[in-house]
């Protein structure tokens, strides 16, 4: 069985409960079937953004997947001949984005988009902001020019999305999609 492995960016941009459930799904997935590992990298208000809109710590709440620091360039991660398999930044700040897409490899978060960009490996850009503005637009149209993947956390509602947890999932679920997992988050277009 392979290992896919996964990095998981975390920004100060409002979208907290996003990451909450994507680790959440990953977590349990990574302790049922063993095919995925998870490590994380968070912004300097990550945890900040997590205590605000999730409430607890985001340290004690993470406890089962490596929490990376910001400056601590010796994550496997942050080398693409250590052969990571993807990376979702869920949510993803305009300020991570401008710096992603203008190669600011300043932080590990930064740096590791930057090895998925360059080693032409998965990289999900889940944005959380509006209204966006020409530069904001332009920042993302560089990195989708780079092989990003531009997901913004639009929930779809065709599945009769009735929750906020039911609408989380939906973006949730097509984030998964994008990093190759199979999964039974969300109602699919045509399904039954």
């Amino acid at each position: 069985m392979s290992t896919r492995k996964i990095v998981v960016g975390i920004t100060g941009a409002s979208g907290a409960p996003y990451a909450k459930r994507m680790l959440g799904w990953l977590g349990q997935r990574s302790k049922s079937k063993g095919d995925v590992e998870v490590a994380v990298c968070l912004s300097a208000t990550a945890a900040e953004v997590w205590s605000l809109e999730c409430g607890g710590d985001i340290r004690e709440e993470l406890g089962d997947f490596p929490i990376w620091g910001m400056r601590d360039y010796k994550a496997p991660f942050a080398s693409g001949s250590a052969g990571w398999h993807a990376m979702a930044i869920v949510p993803c700040s305009m300020s991570t984005v401008a710096r992603v897409a203008h190669g600011i490899s300043d932080t590990l978060l930064t740096r590791a988009a930057d090895v998925m960009i360059k080693e032409r490996r998965t990289l999900v850009i889940v944005p959380r902001e509006m209204p966006l503005s020409v530069i904001h637009l332009e920042n993302l149209t560089t990195l989708a020019k780079a092989g990003a993947i531009i997901q913004p956390a639009m929930p779809s509602f065709y599945g009769k999305t009735k929750t906020l947890e039911q609408a989380i999932d939906t973006v949730v679920g097509r984030t998964l999609d994008q990093l190759g997992l199979e999964h039974d988050l969300l109602h699919r277009w045509g399904a039954k």
